[in-house]
């Protein structure tokens, strides 16, 4: 498990690629590799990954399978890239973020920035079978990063987050720019909620379902819209 807090940034110093199979190597900040063993896990970039070798007291490889290069941005790196990194959170850990479990849910682009002195704003494109699960004011994970959606619009399939001057200095964001992809987790609970709720709405609403989905459409809603999640703290990055 991980807290979504962003620990550093670490450069990508070499990729190896078998069959099925790409090693990465990270060179990470001093003092991150301390203690790490080999099985240990490590958030790169949102995507849990395991230490295979220890290279030196400060770098590390990785060995990443097909499906994780396909799902993710892991496949897109070259040697040179930063990516985000944290290491696994231990018993009794304070969550200063939100739980993750480093698996990604999707990835996708950035649609456009917009920088001032003390923030940056990120509009994100959400596929459409995500869309149910992004809430304002709800948590999710990009790249790692624990955030809060600020604003969302399923029907044109976008939601934006605020990125305050020390998440700008400790991960990659400031580097992103408006085509860049992103590793997308979604909240767990959050999920949870929804596709409990939806359940039991088809349950309830049998045939009329349908029905009353096309009658929420023409108003611009969705069922989506009156699904209750918990309310959560909004002073967040």
């Amino acid at each position: 498990m991980f807290t979504g807090i962003v620990q550093g940034t670490a450069t990508l110093s070499s990729i190896e690629d078998r069959d099925g199979m790409r090693t990465l190597t990270l060179a990470f900040p001093e003092g991150f590799c301390e203690d790490l063993t080999l099985g240990a896990s490590v958030a790169v970039d949102g995507c849990c990954l395991t230490v295979t070798q220890l290279r030196s007291p400060t770098a590390a490889s990785f060995d990443v399978i097909l499906q994780s290069l396909n799902v993710t941005t892991l496949g897109s790196f070259g040697v040179g890239a930063q990516v985000n990194v944290e290491r696994a959170a231990k018993d009794g850990a304070e969550i200063g973020g939100h739980p993750l479990s480093g698996h990604i849910d999707f990835s996708s682009d950035i649609l456009s920035v917009r920088t001032s002195d003390t923030n940056r704003v990120l509009r994100i494109a959400i596929p459409e079978a995500f869309r149910k699960y992004v809430f304002a004011k709800g948590y999710i994970a990009i790249n790692g990063a624990s955030l809060t959606v600020s604003e969302v619009n399923r029907q044109e399939g976008w939601f934006e987050v605020w990125l305050i001057p020390e998440t700008r200095r400790m991960t990659t964001f400031e580097d992103k720019t408006a085509g860049s992809r992103l590793n997308i987790e979604i909240e767990r609970s959050t999920q949870v909620v929804v596709d409990t709720v939806r359940e039991a709405v088809q349950e309830s609403l049998g045939r009329l379902e349908p029905v009353l989905e096309a009658l929420l459409k023409e108003k611009g809603l969705s069922l989506d819209d009156f699904v209750g999640v918990p309310k959560l703290p909004t002073d967040r990055k």
